[in-house]
């Protein structure tokens, strides 16, 4: 009796990037410009089939997304999720409603946030974790166009900093090591 080969998968896997938590398929960088973000949350998202297929084909795009609470349950609006290119009649509408599965104690947080501080919910990134799609959102509050531009100016400093502590560690480094040269030179 032979060995059977084990089946291959022939679905595609999710394009994007591996990140901390998932196979990335789509991150909404607008949103951490225009908003200030409070706190995380990790939510499911209930997908059709039709829809996970095309997720796995790394076609997502959260730009115009939120999520909202109606009715003690949290809803994702305005994800652009486009039809199936192999999907027959029963595809699905792209810019549906989505529901978004989280625990009754992040939900209450969320209203009474959303409710007191006029805070908005705004999806950063969507991504598969162990094959179930995962949206992760945040608390968020507008920033004016000047918070924006200073947002943007201490994240450019910031980045200078990084880059002449790296090149000071780096030039230490290389003075430590010594080549040839230099070893001969300083006896």
């Amino acid at each position: 009796m032979s060995a059977r080969p084990t089946p291959t998968s022939s679905a595609q896997p999710a394009s994007g990037r591996e990140t901390g938590r998932g196979k990335l398929v789509a991150q909404n960088k607008k949103a951490r410009h225009d908003y200030d973000l409070m706190d995380t949350f990790e939510a499911g998202i209930v997908l059709t089939g039709t829809e996970v297929k095309s997720l796995r084909q790394g076609r997502c795009s959260l730009i115009d997304a939120y999520a909202v609470i109606q009715d003690g349950e949290a809803w994702l609006m305005g994800a652009h999720i486009p039809e199936y290119t192999e999907g027959t009649w029963n595809n699905h509408a792209p810019r549906r409603q989505r529901k978004l599965l989280l625990h009754r104690e992040e939900i209450l947080k969320l209203t009474i946030k959303t409710k007191e501080s006029g805070l908005a919910i705004v999806p950063l990134q969507l991504y598969f974790s162990d094959g179930h799609a995962k949206v992760e959102i945040a608390l968020a509050k507008g920033r004016k166009s000047h918070d924006k531009r200073q947002a943007l100016s201490e994240r450019d400093a910031k980045r200078d900093i990084a880059k002449a502590m790296g090149r000071a560690v780096k030039g230490r480094a290389q003075e430590s090591r010594g080549t040839g040269k230099r070893a001969s030179g300083r006896r």
